[in-house]
């Protein structure tokens, strides 16, 4: 039961936001517009740090130029680091040294959101939450909540069992409807979770 008395457990506000990365084979300007076009909330998924290899001045005068460059055709006011897992340079770490509300920046999910009270759910690694297959995209959370597939997420969504406010970040080439993309993507995943799972039991 929902808290006002009717049969569905929520009452469903949320904002959709897409990250954009700004490298080639992903950055579409048209692909972008279309997006804005939605009314669908535009940020900048910056990798920067892993870009210039680790030298955070270079890197910032870099995410200053990309961020232009995408206000130039969206409005831009978040922001949210790529993991790049691989890499031994920490997207975040740009922030030590500056600031980017000075930019105009509202937000940056890993800074500005409080775990204790927002769930936060992730398909990195093709599975919610998979600890064991993610480097850097992970939150100190106040939640114990599992989730083991997307049909049992479902079934939460559906009882109830889901805090009052969430955020679910996915990635869109892990549900594409294609046959070949999808296992694709299914094979260079594993692939990368196992090279991951190494890096995770190393540190």
């Amino acid at each position: 039961m929902r808290r006002d008395g009717s049969k569905t457990p929520y009452r469903w506000l949320y904002l959709t936001v897409v990250f954009i990365r700004m490298i080639k084979g992903v950055y579409d300007e048209e692909i972008i517009k279309k997006i804005s076009d939605l009314r669908h909330e535009t940020g900048y998924h910056y990798e920067t740090m892993d870009s210039c290899k680790g030298d955070v001045d270079e890197a910032y005068q870099l995410f200053c130029k990309n961020l232009e460059k995408l206000r130039e055709i969206v409005p831009v006011k978040t922001i949210c680091m790529h993991g790049s897992p691989l890499s031994k340079y920490d997207n975040r770490d740009i922030w030590a040294k500056y600031d980017y509300k000075e930019l105009g920046i509202i937000g940056e999910p890993y800074f500005d959101v409080d775990y204790d009270k927002v769930l936060y759910l992730t398909d990195t690694g093709r599975g919610w939450n998979n600890r064991d297959a993610s480097i850097r995209d992970r939150v100190n959370q106040g939640f114990d909540l599992r989730v083991k597939t997307t049909f049992d997420l479902l079934e939460k969504i559906k009882e109830g069992k889901l805090p009052e406010r969430v955020i679910i970040n996915t990635h869109p080439q892990r549900w594409g409807e294609e046959f070949f993309p999808w296992v694709k993507e299914l094979i260079f995943q594993r692939v990368k979770n196992t090279i991951k799972w190494v890096i995770v039991k190393l540190r």
